[in-house]
């Protein structure tokens, strides 16, 4: 409940704010930082490519770990994925300061469920397919804080992290 009272906040702030669209075509960012989810707290990495104006492309790759208990036994438990995922950005679209950069997508993600043998609950691996909105704020030309949500997929729940502009 409170990721999502955060992501309609920053969707309502970054639309009244009016941003453009910062990853022009042909430019690269890195974006890493942590999820937010009920198994445990997961980590991610990712890259994004301006593939035209106001679409990018991008690959992620997320781990997390976490311990359940069932009964009176402990189990630990590791997800490690990785995601393919578009994004259209409005900046251009809602003529918004250079500063906000507000997106939404859908993402094609494959992850990898391990347990130990004697784990009674469900573990499987396979495809996830989802969407996003997010949100990132540059604190200058080359550094943003960045929101996301999503739902679907194998990283759903939420993100924060940081995003850097490489060339």
């Amino acid at each position: 409940m409170k990721y999502k009272l955060v992501i309609l906040f920053a969707c309502f702030f970054s639309i009244s704010a009016f941003a453009q669209y910062p990853l022009d075509e042909g430019k690269m960012q890195l974006n890493a930082g942590f999820g937010l989810s009920s198994w445990g707290v997961p980590v991610y990495v990712g890259l994004d490519y301006g593939l035209a104006e106001n679409v990018s492309i991008g690959g992620e790759a997320t781990f997390r770990s976490f311990n359940e208990k069932i009964g009176a036994i402990r189990f630990k438990s590791n997800i490690i994925g990785i995601t393919a995922n578009g994004n259209y950005h409005f900046g251009s679209l809602l003529d918004v300061s250079e500063v906000w950069d507000l997106y939404a997508g859908l993402n094609l993600g494959f992850f990898v469920w391990s347990t130990p043998s004697n784990y009674p609950g469900t573990s499987t691996s396979g495809l996830s397919l989802g969407a996003q909105i997010g949100v990132r704020y540059y604190v200058s030309e080359k550094l943003a804080l960045n929101l996301e949500g999503g739902g679907g997929s194998a990283f759903s729940g939420g993100k924060v992290g940081i995003s850097v502009l490489l060339k």
